[in-house]
């Protein structure tokens, strides 16, 4: 049974509750906290993505840059810097915003989508915060020759590479049904407990793997994976040397330059709990981090543990992680 992870204090009364469960596993793999039901699987939604990414590689996209590698590992907001680095992974290929099989969209961050209707333009493929993992899809399926009209189905030779990269990362999944994300594309189960190995073993990869340059790329490019003010660019600025991804409906996964590792889901799938849950595990492992080559700001961690609750236009109390949770 999941467990309080995270609370709403509301004027010194405790407003809402939500519930999840979570799993924090060591460098070598032991269990540090496991709370709730870490061996049930979950969709872990974007936060797959970086374990897709290496498929990719693997399959033969060639990323000119780390930029171009990040942006295959992102739910970005649809932002200039974003656009453009789908439209290189794009053009390089000989592909176009048309060949993308993701839905359309507006651009997630405010004020970019307030430009965009603003000048009269509509939801496009490209600023869907998949576009740049289906760009690169397309790259790999051009590399390797392979029909693009079909390159969401579970049945492509490209998906099935991706399905088995997930496999050998998380390990020792039983329950592999696939289900379909939010983009389109097949999404495989795991459970937090692989979940958080798998990105134990991208952090600790060797250089010069596939895993190592997907960790890179997404430790060098924060703002990238994820956009302005999201949880991920806070998160990764406040810790120099994490690795972490979202992912949709109260997911998070991370893990530190030695390979301790994390990974959670919110039942009730409210993107409010994660950045405060996520800030305060983080806390208390810089409290004991000597050994690892994280650097932690610990001022900082200790503000985004602690998102404002508001009433008439001033903070009158706190989302916060349950105290003693962990």
């Amino acid at each position: 049974m999941s467990v309080e992870l995270v609370e709403v204090v509301r004027s010194g009364f405790r407003e809402c509750i939500h519930r999840g469960s979570l799993i924090v596993l060591d460098p070598d793999g032991e269990v540090l906290v496991s709370l709730g039901e870490v061996h049930t699987p979950i969709y872990p939604r974007s936060s797959n993505k970086p374990m897709q990414a290496v498929a990719l590689l693997r399959a033969g996209f060639v990323p000119r840059d780390s930029a171009e590698l990040a942006i295959a590992t992102a739910s970005h907001e649809g932002e200039a810097d974003h656009v453009e680095a789908v439209e290189r992974i794009l053009s390089g290929a000989g592909f176009t915003e048309k060949d993308l099989r993701c839905p359309t969209d507006l651009p997630g961050n405010e004020l970019t989508r307030a430009e965009v209707l603003a000048a009269g333009r509509t939801p496009r493929s490209i600023y869907m915060n998949c576009s740049g993992k289906h760009a690169a899809m397309l790259a790999a399926c051009a590399a390797n020759g392979w029909d693009t009209d079909g390159y969401t189905d579970a049945g492509h030779p490209l998906q099935q590479l991706v399905t088995e990269t997930i496999l050998e990362l998380t390990g020792d999944i039983e329950d592999t049904d696939l289900g379909i994300d939010g983009c389109g594309l097949p999404i495989v189960p795991v459970p937090l407990f692989n979940l958080a190995r798998a990105y134990s073993r991208l952090a600790t990869a060797e250089v010069g793997t596939p895993e190592r340059a997907v960790a890179d790329a997404v430790r060098e490019h924060p703002f990238l994976i994820s956009g302005t003010g999201k949880d991920d660019l806070k998160l990764m600025r406040a810790v120099g040397g994490l690795l972490c991804k979202a992912g949709a409906d109260g997911i998070h996964a991370g893990a530190l330059p030695d390979g301790t590792s994390f990974a959670f889901k919110i039942d009730d799938g409210h993107e409010r709990a994660r950045l405060p849950l996520t800030a305060a595990l983080l806390h208390r492992l810089g409290a004991g981090a000597a050994a690892n080559a994280a650097t932690f700001d610990s001022e900082r961690l200790a503000v985004l543990s602690s998102a404002p609750v508001f009433g008439g236009g001033v903070r009158v109390g706190t989302v916060r992680a349950v105290p003693g949770v962990f």
